[in-house]
């Protein structure tokens, strides 16, 4: 569920500089003593990869079985990252997930270690890691090069060729990804995932874990505690997967949400009206969007846009309504100016594939593909396509597409394990309202199948991804719970809407909203 691939407003200094940093470690750090029996602690050796930002960060690997029901057998190799505690009294790892599947987590420890309160960070050695299969995890997938090359064929399947085209791009991807990976696909999943987390735990010599995931990593999350409910100490859930829609279902309900967040925007834009010069009526500017879409049907824009791409361009501001002023003034210079080299900007800046999607895509179809059963049969598809299209035209098969290697993967479907629980201390759930990516339905759901849980609302926002990008009430729940354990339902209202400043035009690399999204991964 979720756009590990696309190029976001943050090519930020929170990434490059941790990339550097990971791309070349440095001298050798001491491990933080490990708890009294803890034998495992020589599996991991930390050495040092900080950063400018991140000063204390330390890198490691782990292997762990390719089969975990074949312990003795082949082996894989997790990298992980770290920010060690320094409080006197620790509380232990803090595992930290920003979602995908398919998105690296080892740039995500430096964030979340600084975006915390100083004390709360104090106490948890922040662990970052790569997914079995994703970025520098060994093997890493890489099912084939060129799936996204523009222009694709046109998402929205309105005549027999362009359908057929675009069956052929799935299947083939498909079928690329069994040649390649025969024998790395059947342990692609959520619960191999997990399990790996297990073994982590046990390397680190800890009793317990903390768990911090966003998106798909609330997911992953949830299925490592009903593995080992009692080796979880906190679980902090933001922007949560419906666990009763795995995967296909949850991309239907996606469809409807992603929908609803595009005409926030485009409503946003006639609000504003005096900037943007695309009329004040929203209908009207939907309109003016549909138009534009199908301009590119018949001329690309640069060689580059046609509506597959123009989708791809606008749904990041689905995730993150700081990309809206630039998104718009886009909208505005080809409709009203009839200047196309801002869109295609803007494709190169949200929607352009960038050099890890190879990887990121991989492991995102792998894993969906491989956790839970899709249709095989394309009628089936077609038809639940062209019923959601009907309510929900802005980006229902353009997410069809995305999905639709399932329908001819290569390997059996796992069934998704039920993550109802209660032997868990109490769990911290976040959400938005208005969430496109998760919508608020899943944390609803979650909620009730995790005993004790708590569910803190953002009532009227719309991103994805809401802790530790500004809003200081969220940011204080988490931070509460996580130095104590106590948790309560709560509302928090969401932030302001942004505004068509010029100064909106390059999101700042400090901002919080613009970091946290830079570094979680799309549909997920």
């Amino acid at each position: 569920m979720l756009h590990p691939l696309k190029k976001r407003a943050a090519v930020l200094l929170a990434i490059s500089t941790v990339a550097a940093a990971l791309a070349s470690p440095v001298t050798a750090a001491p491990a933080a003593p490990a708890p009294a029996g803890a034998a495992a602690q020589a599996a991991l050796r930390w050495t040092g990869c900080a950063t400018p930002r991140y000063p204390t960060l330390q890198c490691a690997s782990l292997k762990v079985p390719l089969d975990h029901d074949r312990p003795a057998g082949r082996t894989i190799t997790l990298a992980l990252t770290r920010v060690p505690h320094s409080a006197k009294t620790s509380q232990g790892p803090l595992l930290v997930n920003p979602g995908g599947p398919g998105g690296s987590g080892r740039a995500l420890a430096g964030f979340v270690a600084s975006a915390l309160p100083k004390d709360v960070a104090a106490q948890y050695d922040v662990i970052g890691f790569d997914p079995r299969g994703v970025g520098k995890s060994e093997p890493a997938l890489d099912c084939g090069s060129g799936h996204f090359t523009p222009v694709r064929p046109d998402s929205v399947p309105q005549d027999e060729a362009t359908e057929r085209a675009n069956l052929d791009r799935v299947r083939a991807f498909a079928e690329s990804c069994g040649a390649k990976h025969a024998d790395v696909l059947p342990h692609i999943g959520t619960v191999s995932a997990a399990r790996d987390i297990e073994v982590l735990r046990t390397a680190l010599g800890a009793e317990r874990i903390s768990y911090f995931g966003y998106s798909y990593g609330t997911y992953l999350g949830a299925v490592y505690a009903k593995l080992h409910p009692g080796r979880v100490h906190r679980l902090v859930l933001d922007s949560v997967v419906d666990p009763a829609g795995v995967w296909y279902e949850d991309n239907l309900s996606q469809d409807l949400a992603f929908d609803a967040r595009h005409k926030a925007f485009l409503a946003w834009v006639a609000q504003h009206d005096a900037t943007y010069r695309l009329g004040t009526d929203p209908a009207a500017v939907e309109t003016r969007w549909y138009a534009m879409r199908q301009a590119l049907r018949r001329t690309p824009a640069g060689g580059k846009v046609g509506p597959s791409e123009l989708e791809d361009t606008y749904m990041p501001g689905g995730y993150y309504n700081g990309y809206w002023p630039s998104l718009a003034e886009a909208f505005a210079a080809y409709s009203v100016k009839e200047d196309p080299k801002p869109l295609v900007a803007a494709y190169e800046r949200f929607g352009a594939v960038e050099p890890s999607a190879g990887n990121s895509y991989s492991v995102y179809t792998a894993v969906q593909c491989r956790d839970s059963a899709w249709p095989r049969d394309w009628n089936e598809w077609r038809a639940d396509m062209w019923r959601t299209h009907a309510k929900a035209p802005f980006m229902t098969w353009n997410n069809a597409w995305y999905n639709a290697p399932c329908a001819f993967w290569p390997t059996e479907p796992l069934r998704a394990p039920d993550v109802t629980n209660a032997d868990l201390p109490p769990a911290l759930l976040l959400q938005a309202t208005d969430d496109a990516a998760t919508p608020f339905d899943g944390a609803v759901s979650m909620r009730e199948k995790l005993s004790g849980s708590a569910l803190v609302v953002e009532e009227g926002g719309g991103n994805h991804g809401i802790a530790l990008s500004g809003n200081k009430c969220l940011d204080e729940k988490v931070a509460a719970y996580l130095r104590t354990g106590q948790a309560a339902d709560a509302t928090c209202p969401a932030q302001a809407a942004p505004q068509p400043t010029a100064a909106t035009r390059a999101v700042p690399p400090s901002a919080g909203g613009a970091a946290l999204h830079g570094l979680l991964g799309f549909r997920g």
